[in-house]
């Protein structure tokens, strides 16, 4: 049966299609750098929850498209530094690419983060048919020391962040996610350095039956940050980390199924 469940995984991939790859300003040195810095490496086995939940992964890296900015740049803060749906600056601020003018960008939407969207909107449209409710879960990871483009430079980050909405995230969902982390032996803190979770955006403050939340993951738990390569520890902490979102959803559908 179709799960109640949507686990979203958005910047887990590196892939970067040859058309778009001539477009970069990076040498294939310094391409490789930042791709290490700004994708979730292994988020897709962190979060694999086997066929209990449906998985929506974006096909390609973040840097061709970013599907969790606001199509819009005049709704996304992070346009500003050059990082809204497509990146034009790096994780430094350096250039990335040129500012692709209105046809360029249209063509980069409509190749990448539509269909995406558009998968996202209709494995929630699947589930509420079935069950009339559904939740997604937000899958990322995160460094262990704030990038220069990140908005909160706080030092000291937690090993989880749990990310919330006002409207789409119920309470007792956030208390009991924070609830598992910390009972796994991690620290854990709520929208700190990263706020928010996705859903589709046409049910955003709308529709109460999807409810919402991002589970982020410090990446000093599992990977050289500098390499990229896994930790001797990454079977065991993917072990640990995944009974958490397992038992989450579990509860989070038990949660749903109450009227």
């Amino acid at each position: 049966m179709l799960s109640k469940t949507i686990v979203h995984i958005p910047h887990s991939r590196t892939t970067i299609p040859e058309i778009e790859r001539e477009r970069f300003l990076l040498s294939n040195e310094k391409l490789y750098e930042e791709l290490i810095l700004m994708t979730d490496l292994y988020t897709d086995e962190l979060f694999n929850l086997g066929d209990g939940a449906r998985c929506a992964i974006f096909p390609v890296s973040r840097l061709v498209v970013d599907p969790e900015r606001f199509r819009d740049d005049a709704d996304e803060p992070m346009a500003s530094r050059g990082m809204g749906a497509i990146y034009t600056k790096t994780s430094h601020g350096r250039p990335l690419r040129a500012e692709p003018d209105p046809t360029e960008r249209r063509r980069l939407l409509a190749a990448y983060y539509d269909p995406h969207h558009a998968e996202l909107s209709r494995a929630v449209t699947s589930a509420i048919d079935t069950h009339g409710k559904c939740v997604v879960i937000d899958a990322h990871s995160f460094p262990s020391a704030a990038l220069p483009c990140d908005l909160d430079q706080s030092p000291n980050r937690p090993d989880i962040c749990i990310g919330t909405d006002a409207f789409h995230t119920p309470t007792d969902l956030e208390v009991h996610a924070v609830s598992l982390f910390e009972g796994a032996g991690w620290s854990v803190v709520v929208n700190r350095p990263y706020t928010g979770a996705i859903f589709p955006i046409e049910r955003y403050g709308l529709d109460r039956r999807v409810a919402a939340l991002m589970v982020e993951v410090n990446r000093h738990l599992y990977m050289n940050e500098t390499t990229g390569e896994k930790l001797r520890s990454f079977d065991a902490c993917r072990d640990r980390l995944q009974r958490c979102p397992h038992a989450l959803m579990v509860h989070a559908e038990r949660m749903l199924d109450q009227p």
